[in-house]
């Protein structure tokens, strides 16, 4: 049987051969499979040296020292560290925290948490291209507010916040913490703490070509940030994450943020080149609009509103294709997305829209075939809905 063509790379990314490979070697009785922590023997020694080189990979990958990476489950887990961590150790200094309305459920959820224990949360709604307003954020800023959120790479739309000069900001108008949710920048944009000039970064290893189950939250050391842990058990990773080290799925994040740096500018060279292709192609179709911005986006994701057709139906419709309608997470939630609702765009257009995103190993004749796919099934729903020719009509008299 054909599988289906996979443009769902923002929800999950096939796991590099390079780091399967290394991976297997801390699995079985003759390779390094034992307990980092137990540094009273030689399985224990070989198996914190692996831990050791794989969070300097990972530091490495975004200018930071090893020493300040923590180890956790994934992207979220590092969000909820991070957040519920930063709000409990500082909340005497005050307890105002800001987001955004379209950061990602592990923030936002985390947010709503914090808010019933009696923080006080600013939702800061973005420009219609899904930018951050400075000016608004400079605003929202008051002497309690203790911690700034913002996502670097939105998960829905590809759309690349100004890091740099939200940092300005908030160092410049508040002393608040920023913490950035960074689970879909590696291998997709050049990161730096120090040049970011961030406090906390929340890492995921499935989303570059690791395994899952496997992220790490950047901690800043100079200054000094603290954090009151959310998981007890033993006083690992510097008593902020108590809990056996999985050393196969650490080397397997390490391996894959070494790659994602080196292959960083060839793959986005090769993606925009494919995504130029399935853009034209789809451009052929009335009633294709872009849900991002013109240029602040990376190559990998396009958010694309099909005018006139339920999105969800055009997803089932597209039997060769696996693709979604935003993000994985929310998967099981009927209601359009909240990224793009915040955006401005209207519930029929969200609920028209699906998330197509390219990834290392999508090929141009893959590309090709989504196209034709796309364009057969686009033009199929639409010759059998009812509202079609009036909202074409419509676009034609804009």
């Amino acid at each position: 049987m054909n599988r289906p063509i996979y443009l769902d790379y923002m929800a999950t990314t096939p796991v590099d051969e390079e780091v399967i490979t290394a991976m297997m070697q801390c699995m079985s009785k003759e390779s390094a499979f034992g307990n980092s922590a137990s540094a009273s023997h030689y399985y224990g020694f070989q198996a914190k040296e692996l831990v050791d080189k794989a969070r300097q990979q990972v530091a490495t990958t975004i200018g930071a020292d090893p020493r300040e990476i923590i180890w956790t489950s994934g992207a979220t887990e590092a969000n909820n560290l991070a957040l519920q961590g930063a709000a409990h150790f500082y909340r005497r200094q005050g307890k105002h925290i800001i987001t955004m309305q379209t950061e990602h459920k592990a923030v936002l959820d985390v947010c709503q948490h914090l808010a019933a224990e009696g923080f006080e949360i600013t939702y800061l709604k973005p420009h219609e291209n899904g930018l951050l307003d400075l000016m608004k954020l400079k605003n929202a800023l008051r002497p309690d507010t203790i911690l700034v959120s913002i996502m670097q790479v939105n998960n829905e739309t590809g759309i690349i916040q100004d890091i740099r000069g939200i940092s300005e900001i908030v160092k410049t108008h508040s002393g608040a913490l920023l913490h950035v949710d960074a689970a879909q920048s590696i291998g997709k944009i050049s990161v730096d703490v120090n040049e970011l000039a961030v406090d906390l970064l929340s890492m995921s290893a499935h989303k570059a070509y690791g395994p899952k189950g496997i992220g790490a939250l950047y901690l800043r050391r100079q200054p000094r940030v603290r954090l009151q842990p959310i998981l007890f058990g033993g006083g690992h990773e510097h008593g902020l994450r108590s809990g056996t080290l999985a050393v196969h799925q650490i080397v397997g994040m390490g391996v894959a943020f070494q790659l994602a740096e080196k292959k960083l500018i060839e793959d986005n060279a090769r993606i925009m080149r494919l995504r130029q292709q399935f853009w034209q192609g789809l451009q052929k179709l009335e009633g294709v609009r872009l849900n991002t911005d013109a240029t602040a986006h990376i190559p990998h994701c396009l958010n694309i509103c099909f005018s006139g057709i339920d999105g969800e139906a055009l997803m089932v419709s597209l039997r060769q294709v696996a693709v979604s309608s935003g993000s994985a997470c929310n998967s099981a939630n009927p209601e359009p997305s909240h990224v793009l609702l915040a955006m401005g765009v209207s519930r029929m257009d969200a609920n028209n829209s699906l998330r197509i995103s390219l990834g290392r190993y999508t090929t141009a004749h893959e590309i090709e075939l989504a196209t034709q796919y796309f364009s057969e099934q686009v033009t199929r729903l639409r010759q059998a809905s009812p509202i079609w020719e009036k909202i074409k009509l419509n676009l034609k008299n804009r």
